[in-house]
Parts: structure tokens; sequence; C-alpha cells
């Protein structure tokens, strides 16, 4: 028996479920746009389309590492803490050799040695994620503090700045590397045999251990590419603020697991797909902005987030044990 026809049947059935959640979420996004099309004029605007696809091209990168942890059953909690250590270090790294390549190397480092932190004390130390990546997530951010001592660093070179805030052909940089990391991605999840037994190992851990899948090393790796992708969203995000201190990622972490819970990844494991965690960070982008274009008061928009990231929660719940049913 291959590694992964142990779970087959139930690694089929995620693959269905996928391509209906996402087109019930393009639903949601559609009928979002008419709705602010109509409350507010502004939002049509190629200034305000661009900015939204902008700012969820920054969740995503997030968000797409975290994808792949909760597709394994697991959770990091670490994201935003990881993106503030990795912005920061790239920020002194840059001011001070003036090579926009050494500071991205040294974010996306920093960013996967977190990861292969995370996925240590889960795999090695038998720590449950939650508390893993939690305790992890105030180890880095204290760390974070000391190395920047309340200090800022601002002021990068012109070509690392259009990193976060250029354009090519009037569409925002980001966008065209969100598109790219998409369709990497894709192919990864979808058509490696790392990416299934990704799904295998979140779908049913013991049966995919017995089948002969690296359970541990699967874990290890999706801890790792998610701390490398924090890594990298924290250059896209130094390159727009154009500016570093210690605070740059402490709202970051519950918007991306918003984004990856919208977007139909179930918190179970098995369940999700990269293009939904994508359209689940539009959808948050699309309601956070439609408030901002009609003035809703800003202290109300994390308890939309909170009740829109409750409502995934249940209907994942939901849908499960139908299925499972």
């Amino acid at each position: 028996m291959s590694q992964v026809e142990a779970v087959a049947p139930k690694f089929k059935l995620t693959l269905s479920r996928d391509v209906t959640d996402v087109a019930y979420r393009l639903l949601a996004v559609a009928i979002i746009c008419v709705v602010l099309s109509i409350a507010s004029d502004a939002f049509l605007t190629a200034n305000n389309l661009l900015n939204v696809l902008r700012q969820a091209s920054l969740v995503f990168f997030m968000a797409s590492g975290l994808t792949l942890v909760i597709l394994t059953g697991k959770i990091d909690l670490s994201i935003g803490a990881t993106v503030g250590l990795s912005a920061c270090v790239a920020a002194t790294v840059i001011k001070s050799t003036g090579s926009p390549w050494l500071g991205a190397g040294a974010a996306i480092g920093i960013g996967a040695i977190v990861g292969l932190g995370n996925g240590l004390m889960v795999t090695k130390l038998r720590i449950p994620s939650f508390i893993a990546t939690y305790g992890m997530l105030w180890v880095v951010q204290g760390a974070t503090y000391y190395y920047m001592s309340g200090q800022s660093v601002y002021g990068f070179p012109a070509g690392f700045r259009a990193l976060g805030s250029g354009y090519l052909l009037g569409i925002p940089i980001p966008v065209y590397l969100m598109v790219a990391f998409l369709i990497i991605g894709y192919f990864f999840t979808k058509r490696t045999t790392w990416g299934q037994q990704i799904y295998a190992t979140g779908a049913n851990t013991v049966a995919a251990r017995l089948s002969g899948i690296p359970v541990n090393s699967r874990l290890n790796l999706v801890f790792i590419l998610s701390g490398a992708m924090a890594g990298l969203a924290s250059l896209i995000y130094l390159a727009r603020l154009n500016s570093a201190e210690g605070d740059i990622g402490e709202t970051l972490t519950l918007p991306t697991i918003a984004a990856v819970v919208i977007g139909g990844t179930s918190l179970f494991g098995g369940v999700g797909s990269l293009f939904g965690t994508f359209i689940g960070g539009l959808i948050l982008t699309l309601i956070l902005n439609g408030m901002n274009l009609v003035n809703m008061n800003a202290n109300w928009q994390p308890l939309v987030t909170g009740v829109i990231v409750l409502l995934a929660v249940w209907l994942d719940m939901k849908t499960r044990s139908k299925t499972d049913g």
C-alpha cells in the first residue's frame, strides 16, 4: 500500500470539499463587492481596488505558510512576532550593509529558524502546537524588543521600497509576487508527494504514520515554511512602511488566522487550500476596506472580524459533523 492510499478516500473527499468551499467564497466576494459598490462610490475606483489587492497580498504571504500548518491539524500563533523580528533584523542589516539582498536573506532565515524551533517543540518535545507557538510568540517578541532597545530604523533604498509600494504596469508589485507564490503553492500542495502527505497527515495522523509517511518530518517542514513565509511577508511590510520598530508585527497574528479560517481551511486538519486562503484574505480585506469607506468606527472592526471568524469556525464544524456522519 502506498503512503497516501490509506487515507485516499478522505483525501479525495477533501479535494471535492475544497472546490465547493472556494465556489461559495467566490460568491461571497461577489456579494460583498456589490454591497460595497452600492454603499460607497469610492469602492470601485481603481486606486481603492488596487489598494485592496495590495493589502490582501500581505495577508496572503503570512497566511499561506500558516495554511500548511493548519492543514496538518496544528496551529502557529507566533506568526506576527516572527514578522516583527524578521523585519527588525532585515532593517538593521539593510541599513548597515546597504544590501537589500542580505536583508532579505536575514529575514527569511530568521523566520525559518523560528519555524524550525516551533516544529521541534511539537515533534521532539511533544508540546501541543498551541502551547509551543504561544510560548514562542512571547520569546520572539521579547527578543525583538531587546534587539531594538526602543529604537526605530527607517529610510531604505528606493529599489527595496518598491517591493512594498512600487508598481509594474499599473499593478502593485506585491500582487505579482502573490500570484507567483499562489501558483507555486498550488503545485506544491496539489501536485507533489510532499503536498499530498501534508493533507494526509491532517486527515488522519495515525493512518498516515502507519502507511509510511514521515509525519514528524512533514510537521517540521510546514512549520519551517510558515516561518519563512512570515519572513518574506516582513520584507513586504517593511518596504511599505519604510520603518521598523519593536512592535511592528504585534497586530498581525489574528487577521492572519482569520484569513485562513475564512478561506475554508479546517482547524481540524486535512481540509483547505491556498487559493481558499487567498479568497479568505480577500474577503477580510474587503470587509475592513468597506468599513473604512463608510466611516465605521474603528473600534467596531475587531468585533466584526471576530464574528466572521466564529461563523466560519461554526460552519466548518457543522460541515465536518455532516461529513463524518
